[in-house]
């Protein structure tokens, strides 16, 4: 790893060989750390460079709504150029006047992705990636798969489930799931997802909002089964833990990352230059089969065992309940309250 990449960002400036671009001061990309970071630098970042010229320093410092909130701090100057987040903070952003909006002249790629799926992020995000929430369980704890989001409620989970605290979008989600198994919808009528989630409450050991704290439990057999974003959980089974995850019945609701550009970002052109090599049909190729997840392009040749687990198709968009983020919002402080007050007081 260039070691060069973690040097203050102030230090480095390079003339760039890359078509259409006089020169480029060195591109910073604010990301994750861990497995992620070392994914995207042999994946993307690495290959970037060589096409391109451009120096690429890796900042993983926070998360994906820390990030959002140096960027409103910064009022849109945070020191990076791009940054990894999810649709939801694209499209606060976007509100906010602190993203750059993004269209197909500066970033071509952007005609390539499904669009009901770059709908849900925003002018502002581009849709690098897909992740649904599955149903992780142990497979040395359970006789056989579940199949259904009810499986959570089964009598043999009792204090064998966790759940994510309402800090953690996946508890949003989860609740608006459970609604419409119950014959609500995920916006106007979730009291049967209120009401399902107090019930879960009850079956559970408790709630947690980090996933590395929510995955300590699953790994070391304390819980059987959770809700999990299936890029994570693809990780675990990939190290041999003793679990597999499924794409439940009902269907489910998809995790929208995305890539954007500060409003006060220094090297725009190389920004939006990045964000178009990461959506190339090549480079979605590498990432999906890299991190194991799924892609806003329909026309990637990736394997097939790949295939079979990832968002890559048409007929896999369809298992999808895509979410309003922006009513979402709009509902967060009264749901809020809500969920302190009807799940969190039924956990034993």
């Amino acid at each position: 790893m260039n070691v060069n990449r973690y040097l203050p960002l102030c230090l480095t400036l390079m003339l760039s060989g890359a078509p259409g671009l006089a020169f480029a001061e060195t591109l910073v990309v604010n990301s994750y750390g861990g497995p992620y970071e070392a994914i995207i630098e042999e994946r993307i970042i690495k290959p970037f460079e060589e096409k391109s010229g451009i120096d690429v320093v890796y900042d993983a410092v926070g998360s994906a709504s820390q990030d959002y909130a140096k960027i409103k701090a910064t009022r849109g100057q945070p020191g990076f150029d791009v940054v990894v987040m999810t649709a939801s903070q694209s499209l606060q952003g976007c509100k906010d006047g602190l993203l750059e909006k993004l269209d197909v002249t500066a970033v071509p790629n952007l005609g390539k992705l499904v669009p009901s799926l770059a709908a849900v992020a925003g002018p502002c995000g581009a849709v690098h990636e897909v992740q649904y929430m599955s149903l992780l369980y142990r497979t040395d704890k359970l006789a056989s798969p579940p199949t259904s989001w009810s499986s959570l409620l089964d009598p043999e989970l009792k204090g064998r489930i966790i759940l994510p605290t309402f800090q953690n979008i996946m508890a949003v989600f989860l609740m608006e799931i459970m609604s419409v198994t119950r014959g609500g919808d995920m916006i106007d009528n979730v009291d049967p997802g209120f009401s399902a989630m107090a019930e879960l409450a009850r079956q559970s050991i408790g709630f947690e909002q980090s996933s590395a704290i929510l995955e300590s439990y699953i790994k070391d057999g304390t819980v059987w089964a959770m809700p999990f974003w299936n890029g994570r959980a693809q990780l675990l089974v990939d190290q041999g833990v003793p679990v597999d995850y499924v794409r439940p019945k009902e269907g489910t609701v998809p995790l929208i990352a995305t890539l954007n550009v500060p409003v006060g970002a220094t090297n725009k052109q190389a920004a939006t230059a990045f964000i178009d090599f990461f959506l190339e049909k090549s480079s979605q190729e590498a990432w999906v089969t890299g991190y194991k997840v799924g892609s806003a392009r329909t026309d990637i040749d990736i394997p097939d065992d790949i295939r079979k687990r990832q968002i890559t198709t048409q007929a896999d968009l369809e298992s999808l309940k895509l979410p309003d983020l922006s009513r979402i919002a709009d509902k967060l402080g009264e749901w809020g309250e809500r969920w302190e007050r009807d799940v969190v007081s039924q956990a034993n």
